[in-house]
Parts: C-alpha cells; structure tokens; sequence
C-alpha cells in the first residue's frame, strides 16, 4: 500500500474550500494537461454522498478510465472519493478541512494499491507516486487561488 498526504493552508472559510474541492468543473480545470474529462456519473458542479463520477484522461501515453464513489461526506469537515473501477487494485482519497485562526488546512490523504506485482510496484517507485502527487499539489494550487481570490 502507497500513501501520501498533502496539507494545503488557504485562507478562506472551510465551506468555500470544501465546495471547491468538490467541484467537477474545478477539477477539470486542475487536471487539463491531462486532458481528463468527467464522462459519465456526476459530470458537472458539485459531486455528493454516494454519487460517482467516471474520468477518463491521458495518463503515461494512455486514455484511462478512473470511476470514484463519495462514500463519506460532512461538510464542511471532509468527504472521502474510493475508486469503484479502474487500474489501481485499490484507491482512497480522504478530503479533510480544519480551521487554524483564519486558514483553512485543507489536508489531502491519498492511499492506493497497484496492479502487476513487483512490475506494479516498480513503476509506482519511478513514476506514479510522483505523478499523484504533482496532480494533486497543481489541484491545490487553483483552489487556493479561486478561494483567496
């Protein structure tokens, strides 16, 4: 098992960040440069309880499907994304928004298993975790700026 945190401060209220974080058209705009696109599921707005969301982008050469589930949500404070299908043989992603004085942390958990034995676990040494990392630090990036700005 993989997992990374990512603790993003941002000086807005929880709800605009936990809104943000939640949004599809948002996301889109995080992940353009891999030209990924919510096609099936929740595809526009703000994604709820037990609602999924299918995205397809190019990951490593490759368009690849990633189908999520929001199987935990009380906002403002968190709300959980688990792959439901997809090329990892397990993914969670835990949203987590705590107040500090006037900044929200947003706190971003990620834990995931990969297919393929020692060939899976090789590629994710060199080339995936960071990969997953990069994507969700740029996503973070945009929603501090909209939520300051």
């Amino acid at each position: 098992m993989t997992s990374f945190t990512i603790i993003t401060p941002i000086k807005a209220p929880s709800k605009i960040v936990f809104d943000l974080a939640r949004n599809i058209d948002i996301h889109k705009l995080s992940v353009s440069q891999t030209k990924e696109q919510a096609i099936a599921g929740k595809t526009s707005g703000l994604i709820h309880l037990n609602e999924t969301v299918t995205w397809r982008g190019k990951h490593f050469g490759f368009y690849l499907n990633h189908q999520s589930k929001i199987t935990a949500m009380a906002s403002p404070d968190h709300f959980t994304d688990e792959m439901t299908k997809g090329h990892f043989t397990f993914f969670r992603h835990e949203h987590l928004f705590e107040i500090r004085d006037d900044t929200t942390l947003m706190i971003d958990k990620i834990e995931y298993r990969t297919p393929f034995g020692i060939i899976g676990k090789l590629f994710n040494l060199l080339f995936l975790k960071r990969h997953l990392y990069h994507m969700i630090l740029n996503r973070n990036k945009l929603l501090k700026y909209l939520a300051e700005n």
